[in-house]
Parts: structure tokens; sequence; C-alpha cells
């Protein structure tokens, strides 16, 4: 298993985002109704509520507003939060990924319209952008927990793709319909995971000058702004 780094630092950017803004409670809201809403209240029989609740956990989210959701999403009159994705040109040919989950996707298009105004790029044809990015689960684990050894032998038993260091963590690779058991089965292990999440990871980088990544820069921060939104990938080769 041989990794590599290039969009660790997309998503530590995003992480570091979410954080100022204090979105991370907004967001593990909307995924606790949503899985509610598709696989009931029970976290036992539904892997998903599940992995939003230990979401909940790390961002230390209060147990009664965990409850609340939950109640929520069990509810008739509570809309439902749909995952949307946009696709984006930013300048010298850098391909933007926008995940979104909101309770209004005409509301959210005109979002990204208006981003697009203001900051330049251009919305791109589904599929045009997408192409270049893989969808992968992605666990970090804390270095502290379990040796380099160790833990290959035991994601390679559980059928992980792949597993790279970075600063204080390892991060495990997986196919998306592998994550939660494979972070169930670490657990079952005893070693307990950070954070499991599902990226978008650039198959190739983009090299483009100063001036067009600090325009993009400024469309990605300005798309991080809209309240719905999740995450903004890019590929540029910083």
């Amino acid at each position: 298993m041989a990794g590599h780094s290039k969009w660790a630092n997309i998503k530590h950017k995003k992480e570091r985002a979410d954080a100022k803004k204090g979105k991370v409670f907004s967001r593990v809201a909307k995924e606790i109704i949503s899985a509610v809403k598709v696989g009931g209240g029970d976290p036992k029989g539904n892997p998903r509520l599940r992995l939003a609740l230990q979401k909940a956990k790390t961002a230390n989210v209060p147990n009664d507003v965990v409850d609340r959701n939950i109640k929520k999403g069990l509810s008739q009159d509570q809309a439902d939060f749909e995952e949307v994705t946009y696709e984006l040109y930013g300048y010298g040919g850098v391909g933007l990924i926008v995940e979104a989950m909101t309770d209004n996707r005409n509301r959210m298009a005109s979002e990204i319209r208006i981003a697009t105004n203001k900051r330049g790029g251009n919305i791109a044809t589904p599929g045009a952008v997408s192409f270049n990015f893989d969808r992968k689960g992605v666990i970090q684990v804390e270095k502290s927990a379990i040796s380099e050894d160790d833990l290959f032998l035991l994601i390679s038993d559980l059928g992980a793709e792949d597993f790279e260091s970075e600063g204080d963590l390892y991060l495990i690779t997986t196919d998306p319909a592998d994550l939660i058991r494979i972070k169930e089965g670490l657990e079952e292990k005893g070693i307990e995971t950070k954070e499991a999440t599902f990226e978008m990871i650039p198959k190739t980088l983009i090299e483009c000058s100063e001036e067009d990544q600090q325009k993009t820069q400024a469309l990605i921060d300005w798309l991080e702004e809209i309240e719905d939104v999740d995450a903004v990938y890019h590929n540029i080769d910083e």
C-alpha cells in the first residue's frame, strides 16, 4: 500500500474552514435527520445513523441536541435534507466540486450562480469535473493508537484500499461502501477512530499561475460561506 497525500491539504483546509464558521453542528444535525428519514431512528439497524452519531460525538454535539434531531427525523412535518453536488471550473482549468446538504435545491442552485457571477468561474456540465475525482472513504486513526506495521496487517485483513501517514495521523482509504464496516472493524479491535468521512480525491492536479490560484481561492472562499455548503474540493497543485 503506497499512498499519496495530494488530497490531504484540501481536506484539512476544508476542516479548518468548517470549524471556523461553526458549520459542524449544522451539518451533523442534517445528517442525523436525513439518516433517520431513510433508515429509522435505531442506530443498531441504521449504519448511516451510526456514522452520523459518531460524527456528533467527535464534534462534541450535546446529547440533547442529538436526541432532538433524531425526533425531528421521525417527524412527518420535518423537511428532508438532500445531498447535492455541483461541478464548476475555476481559473486556469481548475476543477471544483461543491458538496452541499439542503432542504431547498432551487435556493442552492441560485447561490451557486451568484457565486460565479461575483467571483468568476463557470458551472460545468455534470461529469465534466467529477471524472477526475474518486469518491473514497477516509478513516483517521491517531498514530499513538497502533504501530504502522500492525495497522497495515489489520486493515489488509479488513479490506481497506490504502493508508498513509499525515502528521500525527494515519489516513486509511476505503471503498465508500466499506467505510462503516472497516471503521467498526477497527473499533472492535480496540483501535479508536478519530473521524470517518467521504472525500473526493483528485486523480490529477493542475498547475496554474499564482494569479489564477488566488482568483480560484476567492471563488472557493465565497462558496464555503454559503450556509448549506459542506465541502469544496479542487485539484490545484499547491
